[in-house]
C-alpha cells in the first residue's frame, strides 16, 4: 500500500524523496522495499560496551540516589554533593539513564520543569554590581488582603541580600529597605545597577529620589514583559514551591517574617543554585565558589584517570561563571556602554 502511494505521487510529478518524507520514511527504505527486501537489516551491538558499569556499581548508584537525603533530589543536584564529599559514582547522564530504566525518574515537588531563559545585558563581574528586586504577595487570614514580601537579590551570586515583610505596598518601604541593606553591608551603593519591573513602588517618587541621591543606576523591565526581571521571579518561584511553604495563610506579619527568615537562611546557606554551578549563593557571594569548584574538578579528574575508557569527552564543567547578564536582547549594545565601569568603580569592599 505504501509503495503504491509513493508510486502515485511520483507519477503525479512529486519528487520521491519529498513523498517519502511526508509519510515518514526515507527514500532508501522505499528502494529496499521495492527490491523485495522488507526485513530490517539493522543489528544492535552483540557485546556490551567495555566501559559499562558493573552490576555492583549500578547497585551502588541506586542505593545512593535512594538514600533519604538524596531521594528528593535529581542527579544534577546529587552529583555536586557527592563531589563535595570527594566521591564519584557515575556521570549525571548515567544516573539519569539508570533511574529511567528502573522507572524511578519522576518529577518531584509542586513546580513544573523550569523554563530555561537566555542570558542577560547589564553585565555583572562580581557581587554588588547588579541587583534585582521585586515584591510578591503572601496570603493573610483575610480573603483579598495580603502581606507584601520585598526582596533584593544579587544577580551575580543569586544571594538574597535584603528582605522585609509589610502589610502595605509602598515606595517608602522599598527605599528604606534598599538603604538599610547598603548600611548593613557597609556598602557604598554609588554605581550599582538596581533592576525592577514597572510596578508603582518601583517607580514611586520616594524610591526614584532615593536612588538618584545615592547614585544608583535604575533599570526597569519593559512594560508587560515579565521575563525582563527573571532573577527576582525565579527567587519567588523557588520560595513558593518549597515543600515547607505554608498551605494556609500566614496568621500575621510576624509569622510571615519568621518563615521568610528561615527560607532566606536555607536559600543562601544550603541551596545549591543551578545558575552558579550548584554552589550556595552565600558561598558564591563570599568568593568561596572557586575553591569548591576546583575540588570538584579534581575529583572528576581523578575519576577519569582511574577509568579513562568511561570518558569520551572532557569532564563535567566545574569552571566558575565569571559574567552574568541582564536583559539579553540588549547584550551587544550594552557591551560598549559605560554601565560596567560605572558600577565596577562604585563598589565598596
Amino acid at each position: 500500500m505504501t509503495l503504491e502511494l509513493v508510486k502515485e505521487a511520483v507519477a503525479a510529478g512529486a519528487r520521491r524523496e519529498a513523498a517519502c518524507e511526508i509519510i515518514g520514511l526515507s527514500a532508501r527504505t522505499v528502494e529496499r522495499w521495492r527490491s523485495g527486501n522488507v526485513e530490517d537489516q539493522r543489528h544492535g551491538p552483540k557485546t556490551p560496551p567495555a566501559n559499562k558499569l558493573t552490576n555492583g556499581e549500578r547497585q551502588s548508584v541506586l542505593e545512593v540516589v535512594n538514600e533519604p537525603r538524596f531521594r528528593d533530589l535529581s542527579p544534577n543536584q546529587i552529583v555536586p554533593l557527592l563531589a563535595d564529599e570527594k566521591r564519584y559514582l557515575a556521570s549525571e547522564s548515567t544516573m539519569y539513564r539508570i533511574l529511567r530504566e528502573e522507572e524511578l525518574l519522576h518529577h518531584r515537588g509542586r513546580a513544573k520543569a523550569p523554563v530555561r531563559r537566555a542570558p542577560q545585558a547589564y553585565v555583572a563581574m562580581g557581587p554588588n554590581e547588579v541587583w534585582s528586586w521585586d515584591i510578591t504577595y503572601l496570603k493573610s487570614p483575610i480573603r483579598g488582603v495580603f502581606f507584601y514580601l520585598y526582596m533584593i537579590v544579587d544577580v551575580w551570586s543569586r544571594k538574597t541580600i535584603g528582605w522585609e515583610v509589610h502589610d502595605v505596598e509602598s515606595a517608602e518601604f522599598a527605599a528604606a529597605l534598599f538603604e538599610q541593606t547598603c548600611t548593613r553591608m557597609h556598602l557604598d551603593p554609588r554605581g550599582i545597577v538596581l533592576h525592577a519591573d514597572n510596578g508603582g513602588p518601583m517607580k514611586g517618587s520616594t524610591m526614584v529620589a532615593t536612588l538618584e541621591r545615592l547614585g544608583v543606576l535604575p533599570s526597569f523591565s519593559r512594560p508587560h514583559v515579565s521575563d525582563d526581571n527573571p532573577y527576582s521571579e525565579a527567587l519567588f518561584r523557588t520560595l513558593k514551591y518549597r515543600p515547607e511553604y505554608p498551605t494556609k495563610p500566614f496568621a500575621d506579619v510576624a509569622t510571615a517574617r519568621a518563615w521568610v527568615e528561615g527560607f532566606v537562611a536555607w536559600y543562601n546557606g544550603e541551596h545549591l543554585h543551578s545558575g552558579v554551578r550548584f554552589v550556595t549563593p552565600g558561598d558564591r557571594h563570599a568568593g568561596k565558589d572557586a575553591a569548591i569548584l576546583a575540588q570538584r574538578r579534581q575529583v572528576y579528574e581523578d575519576a577519569r584517570a582511574k577509568n579513562p575508557a568511561r570518558w569520551t569527552q572532557s569532564t563535567r564543567n566545574w569552571t566558575p561563571i565569571e559574567e552574568v547578564y541582564l536583559n539579553p536582547e540588549e547584550r551587544t549594545r550594552r557591551a560598549t556602554s559605560t554601565a560596567v565601569p560605572q558600577h565596577s568603580e562604585g563598589v565598596a569592599a
